[in-house]
């Protein structure tokens, strides 16, 4: 099942406006903590205000970010909000116009370090960290053979799930629940 809140990009602008590691990030943190000010941002990016502010408006031009004035307590206090939850993007899309191409590969190449910078730095972390998850943090990988059927049948599946997970009301436990990311990439390969 397509998630409503995935938008499908086309537009070779939004996803240069997304390709920079600063905006992708802005753009995380809005998905983990949701509409936030100029100075939250600022203060979870360890970035200057001006910084981020700017950024934002680069997002927004690419309708990826938009204002949420409804949140904000008087003229001056400015809130953010992403417009849709994910993204999604095929390079095929961008191969009749070569620069929007290069484009598209630059997002995915950043998207992809992203990911695995994610990981590298939680394998960073020091070891008393590390503890209180005992062994929950996970990878895994499989080699299938698939139809490319078979792999956008299996795709939908565990997105229903992360959906299923991501969507779930969280219990009333006061217990620390905090962000985890998880990844799952399943192209065609060559062992």
């Amino acid at each position: 099942m397509e998630s409503p809140d995935v938008r499908q990009i086309t537009d070779s602008r939004a996803l240069a406006a997304m390709a920079h590691p600063l905006r992708r990030r802005l753009m995380d943190v809005l998905k983990v903590h949701g509409p936030s000010t100029v100075g939250l941002l600022a203060e979870r990016t360890d970035q200057a205000p001006a910084n981020v502010s700017h950024h934002l408006k680069v997002l927004a031009a690419a309708d990826l970010v938009t204002e949420a004035p409804e949140l904000a307590r008087d003229r001056r206090e400015r809130w953010w909000r992403l417009v849709s939850r994910g993204l999604r993007w095929s390079n095929a899309d961008f191969d009749a116009d070569p620069a929007a191409r290069v484009v598209a590969d630059a997002a995915t190449s950043l998207n992809l370090d992203r990911h695995v910078a994610l990981a590298r730095a939680w394998h960073a972390t020091d070891e008393a960290s590390q503890a209180t998850w005992e062994d929950a943090p996970f990878s895994t990988d499989r080699w299938l053979h698939l139809t490319p059927g078979e792999l956008a049948e299996l795709s939908h599946e565990l997105n229903d799930v992360l959906a299923r997970w991501a969507d779930r009301d969280l219990p009333d436990d006061d217990a620390e629940r905090r962000p985890v990311f998880l990844f799952i990439h399943g192209v065609p390969a060559r062992p």
